[in-house]
């Protein structure tokens, strides 16, 4: 066995991990958001306002969507309009599929270019939000290439799971 597949088994064991891990976070700040929500609405009940709390679950949300989506991705979770697409045959939706992946890994891939970028300038200028906790924006903005690449990643790897069906399918296995 050549050293290749071993090194592809082992990257793509490691990329499920870090989506796996990803998602578990996501999860994970979803219920720290809804617990943080409580406690601002116990706290303004009795009096007591807190400042900060919508400010983080703001940034939760944020964190939660960047954090989640490949995830989603690969469990083909997205919501899709799938009525005319079912009607036609598997390899035109295989054909539309690698369509779709296409321009998804041009969209991630801008988002990774956009989000360092901006991220390193937000950064290097040392640009807060205006907010009560004075947060800095690089700190929010840095998830943004974070999960884009994660998000890249997984749709070449939904292109080219789209190329092995629409290659595959009968009639265009090579024999003619």
């Amino acid at each position: 066995m050549s050293v290749f597949p071993k090194l592809q088994k082992k990257a793509t064991s490691v990329f499920e991990h870090a989506l796996n891990v990803t998602a578990f976070a996501a999860g994970v700040l979803i219920i720290i958001m809804m617990l943080t929500t409580c406690f601002d609405v116990v706290t303004r009940r009795i009096g007591y306002a807190q400042k900060w709390t919508i400010e983080v679950s703001e940034y939760y949300m944020i964190f939660i969507t960047f954090l989640g989506t490949a995830w989603l991705l690969r469990e083909e979770g997205h919501v899709k309009m799938d009525i005319l697409v079912n009607a036609l045959n598997q390899r035109t939706q295989a054909l539309l599929g690698i369509i779709t992946s296409i321009i998804g890994v041009v969209i991630s891939f801008y988002l990774v270019a956009w989000g360092s970028l901006t991220t390193w300038d937000h950064y290097q200028r040392g640009i807060l939000q205006m907010t009560p906790l004075l947060t800095p924006s690089a700190v929010l903005l840095a998830i943004i290439p974070i999960g884009g690449i994660l998000l890249f990643i997984q749709f070449l790897r939904r292109t080219y799971g789209y190329l092995r069906a629409w290659r595959l399918e009968p009639g265009r296995r090579g024999d003619k």
